[in-house]
């Protein structure tokens, strides 16, 4: 074998390694306590949510993962915002103010849509820059799940049953 083609195998062995990883769940230490404004002026403190398991998507209206996952976000909101689940979605501070408020129109969201006009939020979770990413925050305050892409809708449903249960 060549050293051309060791090195073909090597970079094609870290890019099948890192694109796992992306979409892999990655559990963290402690959520970032923000005081979060919706598209409606709502203030949310996510400090005030301590005690509920909390969904934490960042999203933008032009990730065609982002829209493919809303109905799936919607199903666990509808399932589990009674029993005391929270979700807040954060779209992205490149994506313009109208398309958000044209889109969670049209999808017809009932949780809350944020604007992280300023990536002041994106920053707080670890410098959030791919979508869709989606955390689920334990009812501790520490993140549970981490998903870079798509979620695996059974795992989060596996961790909201968990901690409602508790």
């Amino acid at each position: 074998m060549t050293l051309a083609q060791k090195l073909t195998g090597l970079f094609l062995a870290i890019i099948v390694i890192g694109l796992l990883a992306i979409n892999m769940p990655h559990p963290l230490a402690a959520a970032s306590e923000l005081t979060l404004t919706t598209i409606i002026g709502q203030q949310i403190d996510l400090k005030a949510l301590r005690g509920k398991p909390v969904i934490v998507t960042f999203w933008a209206t032009d990730c065609p993962s982002c829209i493919k996952e809303i109905p799936h976000l919607l199903e666990l909101y509808q399932a589990y915002h009674a029993r005391g689940l929270e979700l807040l979605a954060i779209a992205m501070y490149y994506d313009p103010p109208s398309h958000v408020l044209a889109m969670s129109e049209a999808q017809q969201l009932p949780y809350p849509v944020v604007l992280d006009l300023k990536a002041d939020y994106a920053r707080a979770f670890g410098q959030v820059a791919l979508t869709p990413t989606t955390f689920l925050i334990a009812p501790d305050g520490r993140i549970a799940l981490q998903y870079t892409g798509l979620f695996d809708d059974q795992a989060m449903r596996n961790a909201i049953d968990t901690f409602l249960k508790g």
